[in-house]
Parts: structure tokens; C-alpha cells; sequence
């Protein structure tokens, strides 16, 4: 077996998407994450589909070009029977470029999405007709992080679609409405066919559905037939990226919002490595797309969605305190002077900032660290040298300055049961558990937590104090810390209490027995070594829950 066959085997990814992760740089990310993309959906991907109103799904047509359409339907539509199957009460519209595919069944990629609390996750597999419903064999299921995406409420009303406009170029309302969009979704997919005839034979074939976000504008519009997409730090698997090495046709999804209609293109994409005069400066690559057909569908969804323009959250800075060599606090009060909204420890804010020198206002998504009985938020935000929120944050905002948000939000809360709790994190992961602990420790219960924490060394150990006096306010709580990389002048047993990295033998170690909830927080690759090695340690998936983040921006 050669060293090419033999990663092939080993990993989800592709030739074509580690490709893209070599050309990134990033190519640890096929060594580390790969198992965080799982053959099946765990119980909360299973519930989160369950209770959407639309699913977006790629697939290719008759003659292979991909497309994105969605699929909506009544409360309960969506239904997963067991952990490797989706069933879908909902049939595609006559005009819809996917609708012969999918009668037929077809490799499809789909993407759950729920813009009112900015969730999302991505599966992928088959889908075949079975009677008034569509069912969907699932082969790989992973979770997103929930930057870019723009917080919008959802209605129904009486659907009245309106035909379809199908051409092979843009007209002007059209170029108008892209140049306009804060969000659009995007398929690509390598077929097994294509992926046997370019001599692969990996079974991380299929079609792949995206979510793109940013602000109006970000989609550039050269002309009828071309698009230049800004792409941004994310997860670092390069799902989209590395399809459309192997394969650079692409299907492109703008919906508007307001109206229910469904803008739907497929063309060829070209992707620029390394932009010089790129129209984005947080672009880290461009995806050049020429246009080759269009079908415009109005009205096509009985969705209709509102996004309140302005963020209704002032906020002020009324402290910044560093808390290690990165991470930085910001405690933010109401500007008015009244009461915030609560939130329940674990959850996010999604914070609009207004940048100098860069058009509209940059939005970007902090775990809220503090205790969710304060009357004041905090965010603990790492700087990341090429984030441009981030830097901003650190470098140039003070107290007295002020900045809107949106409300907290977000699902990765304390289970409610009295199971035993081990709340893991690494790095910046803290900031969700140290508001999981502060909540607990308030609560006085008697309920057993771990509190594990892995950083580098002394230097970078954020909230140090802060955790020993919880934990020490608490006869419940354990505290264990892992230095990675410990200093000459850090102490074993006083500042950490294990060198190296948390490994899930470490884990199941700590006897919290069979009915305990682990909770995961921290980069991709950790995420995907703990969650894998705590199952082959018989830990059940429905007791590993997990928050995932990318590059903060």
C-alpha cells in the first residue's frame, strides 16, 4: 500500500481537500480532526435536523453540474429514525435543476442551518424516493462553527411560487441582488465516477453544502457572468476548496429573504491561492466563479425571514484586563444604564463592530466567560495575529468605548439532569466552562464536576485564580490542569497537575463513571481526539457534547 493509498484510507479527506489543506498550510488538520468527522450523527445533530424548517442540499444533475436547492416543510418534516438515516416529508418543485436528480437518487451534501440562533451542521450521503418521502442515507456528519452567519427569524405564509427565469447569464436585477447578499450557500462534490477516474479511490467522495457569509457586498459582482467570493478562516477542512480541485464546477444559492425566491447558478470556479488586489482585505483566498447557467425562481419557498438591521444591544466598556500572554477580558455593561438580557452559561454574543478604514461593521462571535448572574457581560477574547477583530479588540478598544450586539445566544449549555459533569477545554475553550462553572458553584449542588483545563505553560494559564477560588468554594468540584509545554519556573502539582495533553484515557480516569455528560470545547483537532478516543473508551456519543471554533477573526 502506498503512503497515498494509505491516507486516503485513514482519513474523510480526499485527495483534493488535503491538497487544499497542504496548500493552506494546515495540513495537521487531516492528522488531528479527521475523526471529528463521524460516520453517523450523534444525538444532537439527530435532534438539531428534527426541528428544522428547511434543509439546503447540493447535488449534481443529469450532466453533472452541481446545484443548491432547499428543501422546506411543516414542524416535524425532518425526522431521523436512527443514527445513520434522515427522512424528509418534502418533494422538489418541477422547475428546481435538482428535482429529476433527486427522484432518481443521487449522492447529495446537506446543510442544517438555523439563522435565528446561528447553528449549524453539515451531513452527507444518498438520498432515494421512498413513497411521499425522501430518505437519506447519512455517511458523514460534522458540526460548524457559527462565525459569519447572519441571526435571522423565521414565518411561514400561503406559497405562491412563480415559475422559473432560466438563462445562461445575470441580468441586472440579479447582479443587483448578489451584489446585496450578506449570506448565500454553496455546493461542490467529487462523484464516485469522477473519483475513479482520476485514479482515487477514496470514500470521501460526494457532494458538500456550505453556508458563505459576510457583509453586504462581500460577493463581488464583475459582470453578467462572473463572481469573485472572498474566503475566509474556518474550519481548516477545506471541504469546498479541495472538491474543486478534483472537480471546479460549483452551484451557487442566494435566497431572498423577504421574498422566498431562490436565485440558483452553476458554473466553473477558479480559485486564486494567494489574492493581491482582492476587493476583500480579510479575504485569505479568492473563488472566481464564471456563470453558466441561472434558473430564478420568485417565491419559490413559503419561508420568509427578518433581520432587525441594527444590532439592538449598546454596549460599554467599563474594564479590560489581561488575563494571559493572548487573552484578554472585556466587561461590557448596558450604555443606558438598564438591565442586559440573561443568558445561560455556555452561550455566545455576537458582537458588530465598526473597524476604521473598512466598510460596514465586522461581526464576529465570543463565548460569554463570565457568571450569568453578574449584571455585566464578559467576553475573554484571544488576539489572533492575522484577526482583525481581535486585533481591533486588543489593540484599540478602551474602556468608555462602546460597541452593539445581538442577544446571547447559542445551544452548548449545562445539561439540565444531575448526571456527574467533565467539562474539558483547551486554550480559549476555557471561556464557555469558567461561565458553566461560575453557574455551578453559585447553584451549591452536590452534583460531581471535573473541571480539566490544557494550556501551554504558565504564561498562557488564563484565570488561574480565578478557578482555584471556585473550585475551592465548592466540596463537589475537581480541578485538573495539563501543561503541554511546562517552564523551568512553572511548578508540577502547584501551578499544573499533569504534563502533556488531555487524552481521553485521562478522562475516563478520573471516575466519573458510566452516566456522566462530557463537555468538549476547543480547537478542531482536540474536539476530534477526545470525542473518538472517550467512544472507544464505551463512552456512549449522547453523552459527549462539544463546541467547535475557528480562527476568531
Amino acid at each position: 500500500m502506498t503512503s497515498d493509498t494509505r491516507s486516503r484510507h485513514d482519513t474523510p479527506f480526499h485527495a483534493g481537500e488535503l491538497e487544499a489543506q497542504r496548500r493552506a498550510g494546515v495540513e495537521h488538520i487531516a492528522r488531528s480532526a479527521g475523526s471529528f468527522i463521524r460516520d453517523r450523527m450523534p444525538e444532537q445533530h439527530r435532534e438539531f435536523f428534527s426541528a428544522l424548517p428547511f434543509m439546503v442540499v447540493a447535488a449534481g444533475d443529469a450532466q453533472g453540474r452541481p446545484w443548491v436547492t432547499m428543501l422546506e416543510g411543516e414542524d416535524g418534516f425532518i425526522a431521523s429514525p436512527d443514527p445513520r438515516t434522515l427522512t424528509i416529508a418534502a418533494a422538489l418543485a418541477e422547475h428546481d435543476p435538482l428535482a429529476e436528480a433527486i427522484g432518481a437518487g443521487t449522492e447529495i451534501g446537506m446543510l442544517g442551518i438555523e439563522l435565528a440562533t446561528r447553528r449549524r451542521n453539515r451531513a452527507n450521503g444518498r438520498m432515494r424516493p421512498a413513497g411521499d418521502a425522501l430518505v437519506v442515507e447519512v455517511s458523514q456528519s460534522f458540526g460548524n462553527c457559527p462565525q459569519y452567519i447572519r441571526e435571522r427569524e423565521w414565518r411561514r405564509v400561503e406559497p405562491s411560487p412563480a415559475g422559473a427565469r432560466i438563462s445562461h447569464r445575470l441580468e441586472a436585477s440579479q447582479r443587483a441582488r448578489i451584489a446585496s447578499a450578506d449570506t448565500f450557500f454553496i455546493g461542490t462534490g467529487v462523484s464516485a465516477d469522477a473519483d475513479a477516474a482520476a485514479g482515487g479511490d477514496s470514500p470521501a467522495h460526494g457532494y458538500d453544502a456550505s453556508h458563505r457569509g459576510g457583509e453586504p457586498g462581500f460577493v463581488r459582482v464583475l459582470d453578467e457572468r462572473t463572481l469573485q467570493i472572498p474566503d475566509y478562516a474556518g474550519n481548516n477542512f477545506f471541504n469546498t476548496l479541495g472538491n474543486l480541485l478534483r472537480d471546479p464546477r460549483v452551484g451557487l444559492l442566494f435566497v431572498d429573504f423577504e421574498t422566498g425566491g431562490m436565485l440558483q447558478l452553476t458554473g466553473r470556479a477558479r480559485i486564486d491561492w494567494a489574492p493581491r488586489a482582492s476587493h476583500d482585505p480579510h479575504a485569505q483566498r479568492l473563488i472566481e466563479v464564471t456563470v453558466e447557467r441561472v434558473v430564478d425562481r420568485p417565491a419559490a419557498l413559503a419561508l420568509r425571514w427578518h433581520r432587525q438591521d441594527e444590532a439592538p444591544l449598546r454596549l460599554e466598556v467599563i474594564d479590560k484586563v489581561a488575563e494571559s500572554d493572548r487573552i484578554t477580558s472585556f466587561h461590557l455593561a448596558d450604555v443606558y444604564g438598564g438591565r442586559l438580557p440573561t443568558f445561560a452559561a455556555g452561550q455566545h454574543l455576537a458582537v458588530e463592530l465598526a473597524i476604521p478604514d473598512l466598510p460596514g461593521r465586522v461581526g464576529r462571535s465570543y463565548s460569554l466567560s463570565g457568571s450569568p448572574y453578574a449584571d455585566s457581560y464578559r467576553l475573554s477574547i484571544k488576539r489572533e495575529e492575522k484577526g482583525v477583530a481581535s486585533r481591533f479588540l486588543h489593540d484599540r478598544l478602551e474602556v468608555g468605548d462602546r460597541i452593539s450586539a445581538r442577544p446571547p445566544a447559542g445551544a452548548f449549555v449545562v445539561p439540565p439532569s444531575r448526571e456527574p459533569l467533565v467539562l474539558v477545554s483547551a486554550g480559549v475553550g476555557i471561556t464557555p466552562m469558567l461561565a458553566m462553572l461560575h453557574r455551578l458553584v453559585a447553584e451549591n449542588a452536590d452534583r460531581p464536576v471535573w473541571f480539566v483545563h490544557g494550556t501551554q505553560h504558565g504564561q498562557t494559564h488564563a484565570f488561574r485564580a480565578e478557578v482555584e477560588a471556585l473550585v475551592a468554594a465548592s466540596d463537589a468540584i475537581v480541578c485538573r490542569t495539563y501543561y503541554s509545554a511546562p517552564r523551568a519556573e512553572d511548578q508540577a502539582g502547584v501551578d499544573y497537575q499533569a504534563q502533556g495533553r488531555i487524552t481521553a484515557g485521562d478522562l475516563v480516569a478520573l471516575g466519573a463513571g458510566p452516566e456522566a455528560r462530557y463537555l468538549l470545547c476547543g480547537p478542531a483537532g482536540f474536539l476530534a481526539e477526545l470525542s473518538a478516543g472517550l467512544e472507544a473508551e464505551g463512552i456512549g456519543a449522547e453523552r459527549i457534547d462539544f463546541e467547535t471554533f475557528g480562527p476568531a477573526g
